[in-house]
């Protein structure tokens, strides 16, 4: 991994992280376009650079990460800990017991899927926002945990890789009834279990850590990359979404995409 690479790697990860046109997509492309190289190396190197946009949530959500924990120590409140932890489970559990069987089946790798999954999640983008929606919640602590465990169970489809993790709990915090900034917010805060248990999954793994001495300066130079564009990616969508209040555009960009990778595919 050169250092050009590295920095394609973690800007396509911090923008496509956040902005709901699928990072795993948007990766598998790149790493395509750039030639390819070792799988494995591939794979490993993404799974370690998930750290830049990791803190990048951190940080942009330290105040609200300090009044949930405050709420719960202080105030005995649960309420938004446990909405968010019944966002969390069902991505997790299915993660951890099909993981190994998506990365390895090559169709989930195909780019056939991929384009699919990408203008189909778009189409529903479109489609979503073009319904009535009655019910407008503007703060996402006044979701009920049935409907944080409805966009847990959509937040699973993330695991195809297309689909988009901010993109179906984004979408299904719309059908919930919440607004585009208040889906969003409450989608980007329910990632953060998630992407700290894939980054402690990555150190868990003996080929990880011998990975990570071996090309620890390519690592971090990614991850730093990572972190600056996914600052800059969560202000941009949490602005638009404020002013626009609609997953249109998004939609639009995947359907386009999508189109694309058809017409490329048919063509080669």
């Amino acid at each position: 991994m050169n250092i050009f690479e590295s920095f394609v790697l973690g800007l396509t990860q911090g923008v496509t992280e956040f902005i709901p046109v699928s990072s795993s997509g948007h990766l598998e492309i790149v790493q395509r376009l750039l030639g390819g190289g070792r799988a494995e190396d591939f794979h490993l190197f993404l799974e370690l650079i998930n750290f830049g946009t990791l803190f990048a949530l951190l940080w942009y959500y330290r105040k609200r990460i300090i009044k949930i924990l405050n709420d719960i120590f202080k105030k005995h409140d649960w309420y938004m800990a446990i909405n968010l932890l019944l966002t969390s489970i069902p991505a997790g559990i299915i993660g951890i017991l099909l993981s190994k069987f998506i990365e390895s089946a090559s169709f989930f790798s195909s780019l056939w899927t991929i384009a699919t999954a990408i203008g189909v999640v778009g189409l529903l983008m479109i489609f979503v926002e073009k319904l009535p929606h009655f019910s407008k919640l503007k703060d996402e602590e006044k979701l009920t945990p049935m409907r944080a465990l409805g966009i847990g169970l959509a937040q699973t489809f993330a695991l195809i890789p297309g689909v988009s993790r901010s993109g179906s709990t984004i979408l299904a915090g719309r059908v919930m009834g919440m607004d585009s900034k208040a889906s969003a917010n409450y989608s980007f805060m329910a990632s953060i279990p998630i992407m700290i248990g894939v980054c402690l999954k990555s150190l868990l793994s003996s080929t990880s850590r011998a990975y990570i001495g071996a090309n620890c300066g390519m690592l971090i130079f990614s991850n730093i990359v990572a972190f600056v564009f996914g600052m800059i990616a969560l202000t941009f969508v949490i602005r638009f979404l404020e002013k626009k209040n609609s997953l249109q555009a998004f939609g639009y960009y995947r359907v386009a995409l999508a189109a694309i990778i058809f017409i490329v595919l048919i063509l080669q």
